[in-house]
C-alpha cells in the first residue's frame, strides 16, 4: 500500500491586504500612478477559492511590475467592498477582480471570468 500523498500549495504572490482604512487609503494613493488589482474573495465560496487558486498559480514575479495586487477578505472586511462598489459604481460580487488606475476602475470580472492571462493582458494595455 502506498502512503498518502500531500500536495502543498505555496503562493508566490505578495498580496497587500485590505484590513484597515489606512490600507484602503494606500490603495487609493497607489492607484494614482500605478495599476492596482483588487481581488475580492469569500472564504466560504468554492468558486472564489477556485478563481483565487487559478490566479495565484499563474502569477509571475514580473506581474508585480504591471499591477500592485491587493487582497480583500469579504467576510472579514465587507465594509471596504461596499465602499469600493460605491466609489467605482460597480456591483459587489464574489469573487471579483478589479483593475484601477488614476482613480478609474477600467476592468471588472467575476466568477469564471477571472482568468490570470486576461487580467494581465488588460492591465498591460493601460500602462
Amino acid at each position: 500500500m502506498l502512503g498518502e500523498i500531500y500536495i502543498i500549495y505555496i503562493t508566490k504572490m505578495n498580496w497587500n491586504q485590505i484590513k484597515t482604512a489606512n490600507d484602503f487609503d494606500r490603495l487609493l494613493s497607489l492607484s494614482e500612478n500605478s495599476t492596482v488589482l483588487i481581488f475580492k474573495h469569500s472564504t466560504r465560496c468554492s468558486v472564489s477559492r477556485f478563481a483565487l487558486k487559478e490566479f495565484e498559480q499563474n502569477w509571475k514575479a514580473l506581474d508585480e511590475q504591471i499591477v500592485v495586487p491587493f487582497f480583500l477578505d469579504l467576510l472579514e472586511h465587507r465594509n471596504f467592498s461596499d465602499e469600493i462598489a460605491a466609489r467605482y459604481n460597480i456591483k459587489h460580487e464574489s469573487p471579483q477582480v478589479l483593475l484601477i488606475k488614476s482613480g478609474v476602475c477600467f476592468y471588472s470580472k467575476t466568477n469564471e471570468e477571472i482568468v490570470h492571462a486576461n487580467i494581465m493582458s488588460a492591465a498591460g494595455r493601460i500602462i
